[in-house]
């Protein structure tokens, strides 16, 4: 029985001809040619791991939201526009979800509901905003938002109680909620290249936090309380 398939940078355009044994749990075709894939594919119901990275995919069918045990799901670097939103009926989906390097100009709303993800990468976008409650992704630990246009942040992004690294280096803020001190477990916390002026006084909470990049925000007016973060042994780049 047929679990496990490997077709990467195999130059593939289609997989016609290839059979999708229905007992497949994990199915490899990054870095290929592909602009579709066969209905078939999203009726593996056995599915853990699906990476399609790599491709020339433009969209993903809303069948995508058949796939209850996929753990892990690679979209990057495709050229999507939006994604479905059956995603958010993906509740297996507990490990990894890589959407980056599309051209996506919304934050999917539908992703909210994942509420057991502990990663999700959606750099290199043109998001511009986030949804206002992002409250349902409780179980993330590392968010990835760099290289979009943001130009602000929802004060739920403070709910996220188990996030350990927020990266939002390259888009647009010009300031940050007081609720990112709310964020007891972050380690990592990376803002480079946008437009801040000031942080927020409520960043001086985050104990466990061992790294704050700042460089690049060439309007920034240090905070009073950075030489006691720095002294407490978090290294902050400037």
């Amino acid at each position: 029985m047929t679990t496990r398939l490997e077709l990467s940078g195999q130059g593939l355009t289609s997989l016609s001809g290839i059979p999708l044994p229905a007992s497949l749990e994990y199915l490899d075709l990054y870095d290929n040619r592909l602009t579709s894939v066969p209905d078939e594919l999203w009726s593996l119901s056995g599915l853990r791991v699906l990476n399609l990275a790599t491709n020339r995919l433009t969209s993903v069918p809303p069948s995508i939201g058949a796939l209850r045990q996929l753990h892990t799901l690679d979209l990057g670097h495709n050229e999507l526009t939006a994604l479905p939103d059956e995603l958010g009926e993906l509740s297996g989906l507990t490990e990894y979800l890589y959407v980056s390097d599309n051209r996506l100009t919304e934050f999917p709303v539908a992703l909210c509901s994942l509420g057991r993800l502990k990663y999700l990468g959606c750099t290199d976008n043109r998001i511009a905003t986030l949804p206002d409650d992002l409250s349902g992704l409780a179980s993330l630990r590392e968010l990835r938002l760099y290289g979009n246009g943001l130009t602000a942040l929802p004060e739920s992004l403070g709910t996220l109680s188990s996030l350990r690294e927020l990266h939002l280096r390259k888009n647009r803020l010009t300031s940050l909620p007081d609720s990112l001190g709310e964020l007891s477990e972050l380690r990592q916390l990376d803002l480079r290249e946008n437009r801040l002026t000031t942080l927020p006084d409520s960043i001086a909470r985050l104990s466990k936090l061992d790294k704050l990049d700042l460089r690049w925000n060439k309007e920034l007016r240090e905070p009073s309380w950075l030489a006691d973060f720095e002294a407490l042994g978090c290294m902050v780049l400037r």
